[in-house]
């Protein structure tokens, strides 16, 4: 289910796409943490999901595919 990650690296980038343009106008303390804050946070979420694309890790539980499991009655 790669696709997913795929989609989700879209989303964070359209995202990105019109956060961009408001960061340079942050001029209180507060607002450059709170785009410091948004910023560290796209790059955990757009890393997450390079590295699932990329098989670099595990996906979600969720997405994992078990067509290949024997299931028994226990």
């Amino acid at each position: 289910m790669r696709h997913y990650a795929f989609l989700r690296l879209l989303l964070a980038a359209f995202f990105l796409y019109f956060a961009w343009p408001l960061v340079p106008q942050a001029t209180s303390q507060l607002e450059m943490l709170f785009w410091g804050v948004w910023l560290a946070f796209f790059v955990l979420v757009f890393g997450a999901n390079f590295a699932t694309l990329l098989k670099m890790s595990e996906p979600p539980v969720m997405e994992q595919e078990y067509a290949n499991m024997r299931q028994t009655d226990g």
